[in-house]
């Protein structure tokens, strides 16, 4: 009887089990580890489709805990990683590993560890640092019904977004140790979502510093009211980029599902800064023109989120967008339709967010000054020709907006007087945008620029008039049918900002002008 009891005992004593979490793309993974110590040569085995950086981990935790003070299992360790069929990478599950250690070396009781999730990578002197992807395992510790995350202190912040959880930060592997055993207990992190939005709502730069092209800026604020893609045409030092950098000021202010969305993606990509734990701001990516495929999309051995993704709920600017690779712009054209982009591996297919507003710029030509007042264009035509064939029709076809932006005359730069402010522009958007919203409330539908062909027949009738009139400007311009439905999107943008349920032609003639690459031309 009495060997019976013992046995039981040994047995309860040599088996431990902790809980972490891996993130694969966006998505994070519960991770049951379960640590057992039997008799035989000392050993340390890690089994459940670990990655390197996870086997790797056996070293990283033997030697914490040994400077740690505590004891370490001088027998066969093994480790196992559930569910076996989920690849496991990174560093984040240094510390559940540690802990199931020290629970079957009776530093810890077992019960203590029930409904906690534990997150982050050690260092050999027992210091706990920081981990990728904290923010979605929060959210999804929350929804598996976890009462308790321990995470690195320095990514506390992130975590702490997240409700219906405590998050326990910590800095070194002493400290949980203490704070399960009751000695000293981890104050638990809370943020305060109001002022993180309230410090985050000032952007740098406004529409009132831009001198002149206010017709540069009213195509800006149809963009920013329907979500519309543009392209800008202008000679070298017209302000396109200056216009661009400013047109997240006039954008609606971001939820808090909206910056949860984008903090997420930051978060897996590791940019995420502690002193800023959400984004609050509309994100504005502009990548160099010598980025790659995997830059742009994303991608690597281990994919991670690229340009696309970063600008999700924001702007991704193009700048010279004729200077990037064609097969780079060419991967824009499913996050363009689709707002997301899908990356496949041999093992794996993943898919990341990236609805976004393009704005992208161009010259004229080559050198620059076709069609310039006071320089002289050097370029050929068929030099102009390749230089505008470098965009692909199916990506021009995404792009709503063409808008010319000729250099600024002297007497406007040299003008004391200062154009409109983003937040009056601002206010005139949001108003349009809630007009979109309760337009497609049972919809799957964001912004008018999103509308197909069955939404455009059905939101963007026009009169007999207005149809007249743009009868006859497709005539005349000769613009095909793409066209025709891109300036109906664009008219009904333009009456939502003046608050019209009807098109009017005045209307569709404001959208017939930013259709100008749609007009036939010399090249």
């Amino acid at each position: 009887m009495y060997e019976k009891v013992f046995c039981i005992l040994i047995i309860i004593i040599m088996l431990a089990k902790t809980f972490g979490s891996v993130v694969i793309g966006i998505e994070a993974f519960k991770v049951e580890l379960e640590l057992d110590v039997s008799p035989g040569l000392p050993g340390f085995n890690v089994v459940g489709l670990a990655e390197s950086a996870v086997r790797e981990s056996r070293e990283r935790v033997k030697a914490a805990i040994k400077n740690c003070g505590y004891p370490f299992p001088t027998q066969k360790i093994t480790a196992n990683l559930a569910p076996a069929d989920i690849k496991k990478e990174g560093t984040g599950l240094d510390l559940p590993m540690a802990l199931a250690i020290l629970v079957v070396s009776g530093v810890i009781p077992q019960e203590k560890l029930s409904g906690y999730l534990f997150c982050g990578e050690l260092s050999l002197d027992g210091s706990v640092r920081s981990a990728r992807g904290v923010l979605p395992i929060a959210i999804a510790a929350q929804r598996w019904g976890f009462g308790h995350l321990v995470v690195p202190e320095s990514n506390g912040a992130e975590a702490s977004v997240v409700d219906g959880i405590e998050i326990l930060p910590t800095s070194h592997l002493s400290q949980i140790v203490s704070h399960l055993r009751g000695e000293c207990k981890i104050a638990r992190l809370k943020t305060d979502l109001k002022e993180l939005f309230d410090a985050g709502g000032n952007l740098d730069g406004d529409f009132s510093d831009v001198s002149g092209q206010e017709s540069a800026k009213r195509a800006l604020e149809v963009a920013a009211a329907g979500g519309h893609n543009v392209l800008m045409t202008g000679p070298p030092g017209s302000g396109k980029t200056m216009l661009a950098r400013r047109l997240p000021s006039i954008l609606p202010p971001m939820t808090f599902d909206e910056a949860i969305e984008t903090t997420v993606i930051y978060s897996v990509a590791g940019l995420l800064n502690s002193d800023a734990p959400l984004i609050v701001r509309r994100p504005f990516c502009s990548p160099h023109h010598t980025i790659s495929d995997a830059g742009i999309i994303g991608g690597g051995t281990y994919p991670r989120p690229g340009q696309v993704s970063l600008a999700h709920n924001g702007v991704l600017f193009l700048d010279e967008m004729p200077e990037f690779k064609r097969n780079v712009l060419e991967s824009l054209r499913q996050p363009l339709e689709d707002g997301f982009v899908t990356i496949s591996r041999a093992a794996i297919t993943l898919r990341f967010p990236s609805r976004f507003t393009l704005v992208a710029a161009q010259n004229p030509c080559p050198c620059g000054y076709f069609g310039h007042e006071h320089k002289v264009c050097t370029c050929s035509p068929s030099q102009i020709h390749r230089y505008r064939a470098k965009v692909s029709g199916p990506l021009m076809d995404r792009i709503d907006i063409h808008l010319d932006v000729p250099a600024v005359p002297y007497d406007e730069l040299s003008s004391a007087r200062r154009g409109e402010p983003s937040e009056t522009i601002k206010a005139r958007v949001i108003a349009a945008r809630k007009i979109q919203q309760r337009r497609f409330k049972d919809m799957p539908l964001f912004s008018n620029s999103q509308m197909s062909v069955k939404e455009i027949s059905r939101f963007c009738v026009i009169d007999e008039k207005c149809s007249n009139f743009l009868e006859n400007v497709c005539k005349k311009l000769k613009l095909s049918a793409r066209a025709y439905h891109r300036i109906l999107k664009i008219a009904r943008t333009i009456a939502d900002l003046d608050n019209k349920d009807e098109i009017e032609t005045a209307h569709v003639a404001e959208a017939v002008q930013y259709r100008g690459l749609d007009r036939e031309g010399p090249f």
